[in-house]
C-alpha cells in the first residue's frame, strides 16, 4: 500500500460512492457495538479509523470545490452536504455508542496511555455536545439544524466568490494607473481591439494593489465600495444562521452559542474573552490615535476608509524610506518557498524533497518531508490566485499521523493554498512582504499537522487541538519572516542573485510595527464583534448596529453606511471561527512568548525550539495546549510579550 493517497476523484461518481461508504460505516458501527466484550482496541481505534477514511475520501471534494471550483464541484460538494451532516450528526448522536465510550473510560483509563484517554475524554465531551443523551426529537431537530447550518456556510462562501469573480473595473486612462507597481501594471493590462486597457478585481492582489497605489481617489472608492458591499444575499444567511445557533446551544443547555462555542476551548468563560478583547483595545487605542493622526497629516482632506491604505503607503515611505514595491524581486515565489524549506531544515531538521505526480493544477506541487532521512509526511502546495479559486490562505488536513487497526503507521500530509499573484512565462509571481508572512503563517499550522508523532488521529496533527490554540503554531512561525538571519537564508533577487541588502532588511524591521496598533484595534473589532453577535439573537438591523456600537470604541475612521463587512465574514459564516474569532489573539500570547524564547537563544540554536518540536509539534492534540505550552515553557503565558510583538508600549 502507497504511503500516501493519490489526489483524484470521479464527480459523476462521487454521490453513489459515498452513500455506499455510509452504508458501509452504519454496518460497521453495529458490527462493533454487536461485540460482546468492548475495549479501546475492539472498538474506539476501529470507529476512529473509519472516521479518518471517510474523512480521506471527502476531503478531495471540499479542497477542489475551493481551489477549482465549477459548476460541477458545487453541484456535487452542495448535494453531499446535507448526506454527510446527517451521516455525522446522528453517529453523534448515538446513545449506544456514547455509552460504549463512558464504560471503556471507565474500566481502562489506567491501562491506556495519556493519548488514547483524550481521544475518549474529547470523544464523550463531542457527544455530549451533540445531544447524544437528548431525547429523540430535540436530537432530530438537532440534526436539522446541522444540515441546515452547513448549506447555509456553503451558500454564503458561494455567493462570495461569486460577487468576487463577478467584478471588474476598466480603466483606459494611463494617468489613473500611475505611481502602480510594473508587475502589477503588467497582470491588470489586456488589448481591447487595439487599445490598451487595465483591468482591476476584487480578487486580493488586483485589489490590494490599486487600494495600495492607485492615485485616483474616485476608482479607489468606487473598488472600496465594491468590496465591502459584495454579496448582500448573505446578510439573510446570517440571520438564519445565528438564530439556528441560538436555538441549537438552548436545546443542549446552553444560555448562547458563545457559552457552546467555549465548552471545546481553552477560554474560561464569556467574561474572559471579553475582559482579554477589551484590555487589549484600552492598551492600544491612544497608540492608534496617535497613528492616525500621523496619516492623517500628510492627506489633503479628511481621512475615508477608502484612502487609508492609500496614505499609509505614503506616510510609510516617508518615515521608513521603505518602498513595498522594491522589495518584490527578493521574494520570488519559488525562491520564498524553498527558502523557507531551508529555514525550517535548520531550525527543526526538516528536508523537503520535490515528487512529481499529478495534482488538480498544473501549478500545484508535492514535497515529501524527512527527518534524518526517515520519510515523515507530505505536503501539496497551491499558492498563486486563480478565478476557480476561493481568496485568502489556509492549511487543509488531508491523512493523519496514527496506527491503524493492524499497528500498521500512516503518514500524514496537508495542502497550503495561498493567493499569489499568478506566474506566466513572462512574468514571475513576485510578492510583497506580506505574502511571505502568510506562507509562513500557513505552513506553521502545516508542520504542525506533518510533524505529529502520536497514533491516534483524533488527537494527531491539529486534530483535537483547542480551537482558540490552533492559531499558536501558524503565528509563531511567522514571526521569523522579519528576522535577519532568517531572511538571508533566501530572500535574494530574482534576476541578479544579489542577497537582499541589511539596510533593507533593516528598513522591513523598523517598518514591522508600522500602524500595528491601528491593525490591533481592527482584529479586535472583528473579535469582540463576533463574540457579541453570539451572545445573545441578534436578527436584521441588529447585526449592524451591534457592530457600529462596537465601532465607536475600536474604529478612529467613520466607516461608511454601505459598509456591510459582515456578509464577507466568511471565517465566521463560512468557516469554523463562530464565536472564536478571538483564538487569533488569544493564540498570539503563546506565539509571542515562546517566540521570543527563542529569539534570545539565537534562533538556530534555540533549546526553546528543539523543544518546541518535541513537545508543542509531535505532541499535536494529545494533551490540551495548556498543558503543552507550560512544559515548553516552565509557567504560565505571559501576556505583555503580545503587546511588546506589537510595539504597543
Amino acid at each position: 500500500m502507497p504511503q500516501f493517497l493519490e489526489f483524484k476523484i470521479d464527480l459523476d461518481t462521487f454521490i453513489t460512492e459515498l452513500k455506499d461508504r455510509l452504508e458501509t460505516n452504519n454496518e460497521k458501527v453495529q458490527t462493533l457495538l454487536a461485540q460482546k466484550h468492548k475495549t479501546y482496541a475492539n472498538f474506539v481505534k476501529p470507529m476512529q479509523m473509519m472516521d479518518e477514511y471517510l474523512e480521506q475520501f471527502f476531503t478531495p471534494l471540499s479542497h477542489l470545490n475551493s481551489v477549482n471550483n465549477t459548476e460541477k464541484t458545487q453541484e456535487v460538494y452542495s448535494e453531499s452536504l446535507p448526506i454527510i451532516t446527517e451521516y455525522s450528526t446522528q453517529l453523534s448522536q448515538n446513545i449506544e455508542i456514547y455509552k460504549v465510550y463512558k464504560e471503556i473510560d471507565k474500566n481502562e483509563r489506567d491501562n491506556l496511555n495519556y493519548a488514547q484517554n483524550r481521544v475518549l475524554e474529547l470523544n464523550i465531551q463531542h457527544f455530549e455536545l451533540s445531544g447524544a443523551h437528548l431525547d429523540e426529537k430535540t436530537k432530530k431537530r438537532l440534526q436539522e439544524i446541522n444540515i441546515k447550518k452547513s448549506e447555509l456556510s456553503n451558500n454564503f462562501s458561494q455567493n462570495l466568490l461569486d460577487a468576487t469573480n463577478e467584478y471588474e473595473y476598466i480603466i483606459d486612462n494611463k494617468k489613473d494607473i500611475e505611481g502602480l507597481p510594473e508587475s502589477d501594471i503588467a497582470t491588470a493590462e489586456f488589448d481591447d481591439d487595439g487599445v490598451t486597457k487595465y483591468k482591476f478585481t476584487l480578487q486580493m492582489p488586483s485589489y490590494i494593489a490599486y487600494m495600495t497605489y492607485g492615485k485616483n481617489a474616485q476608482i479607489r472608492e468606487k473598488l472600496y465600495k465594491a468590496y465591502v458591499t459584495r454579496a448582500p444575499q448573505n446578510a439573510e444567511i446570517i440571520d438564519e444562521l445565528l438564530a439556528l445557533k441560538n436555538e441549537m446551544s438552548k436545546l443542549l443547555g446552553f444560555d448562547n452559542y458563545a457559552q457552546y462555542s467555549l465548552a471545546s476551548k481553552m477560554a474560561e468563560n464569556e467574561k474572559s474573552v471579553l475582559g482579554f478583547l477589551n484590555d487589549l483595545v484600552q492598551n492600544s487605542k491612544a497608540q492608534a490615535k496617535e497613528e492616525l493622526k500621523e496619516v492623517q497629516s500628510i492627506t489633503p482632506s479628511t481621512l475615508q476608509s477608502f484612502d487609508t491604505a492609500y496614505y499609509s503607503e505614503i506616510l510609510k515611505k516617508e518615515k521608513y524610506d521603505i518602498d513595498e514595491e522594491e522589495y518584490r524581486p527578493y521574494f520570488e515565489q519559488q525562491s520564498v518557498v524553498n527558502g523557507t524549506f531551508k529555514f525550517l531544515n535548520s531550525l527543526f531538521g526538516i528536508t523537503f524533497k520535490k515528487v512529481e505526480e499529478k495534482l488538480w493544477d498544473e501549478k500545484a506541487t508535492s514535497y515529501n518531508l524527512y527527518i534524518k532521512d526517515k520519510l515523515i509526511s507530505r505536503l501539496y502546495l497551491d499558492l498563486e490566485a486563480r478565478k476557480s479559486k476561493r481568496g485568502g490562505a489556509w492549511m487543509h488536513n488531508w491523512q493523519a499521523h496514527c496506527s491503524d487497526e493492524n499497528g500498521t503507521e500512516q503518514l500524514a500530509s496537508a495542502f497550503v493554498v495561498c493567493n499569489f499573484p499568478a506566474s506566466s512565462d513572462k512574468n514571475k509571481s513576485l510578492l510583497r512582504h506580506d505574502d511571505v508572512i502568510t506562507f509562513f503563517h500557513e505552513m506553521g499550522h502545516a508542520i504542525h499537522h506533518m510533524l505529529s508523532s502520536i497514533n491516534e488521529n483524533e488527537v494527531s496533527g491539529v486534530n483535537g487541538v483547542e480551537w482558540d490554540a490552533v492559531e499558536f503554531p501558524s503565528q509563531f512561525l511567522e514571526n521569523f519572516a522579519y528576522e535577519p538571519l532568517v531572511l538571508k537564508q533566501f530572500a535574494s533577487h530574482h534576476q541578479t542573485g544579489e542577497i537582499i541588502p541589511d539596510k533593507m532588511i533593516e528598513k522591513l524591521v523598523k517598518s514591522k510595527n508600522f500602524l500595528s496598533a491601528s491593525g490591533m484595534l481592527r482584529q479586535l473589532e472583528f473579535s469582540i464583534f463576533d463574540f457579541k453577535l453570539h451572545t445573545k439573537p441578534h436578527a436584521k438591523d441588529e447585526v449592524q448596529n451591534l457592530l457600529n456600537e462596537i465601532r465607536k470604541d475600536t474604529s478612529l475612521i467613520k466607516t461608511p453606511s454601505y459598509n456591510k463587512f459582515q456578509n464577507g465574514f466568511a471565517h465566521v459564516f463560512a468557516g469554523g471561527y463562530a464565536a472564536g474569532y478571538y483564538s487569533y489573539k488569544w493564540a498570539e500570547v503563546l506565539s509571542a512568548d515562546a517566540f521570543y524564547n527563542v529569539i534570545d537563544e539565537g534562533i538556530f540554536n534555540s533549546n526553546t525550539a528543539k523543544k518546541y518540536l518535541e513537545i508543542i509539534l509531535n505532541g499535536a492534540g494529545a494533551k490540551s495546549m495548556s498543558l503543552l505550552f507550560k512544559e515548553l515553557m516552565g509557567r504560565e503565558p505571559n501576556p505583555s510579550n503580545l503587546l511588546r510583538l506589537n510595539g504597543i508600549n
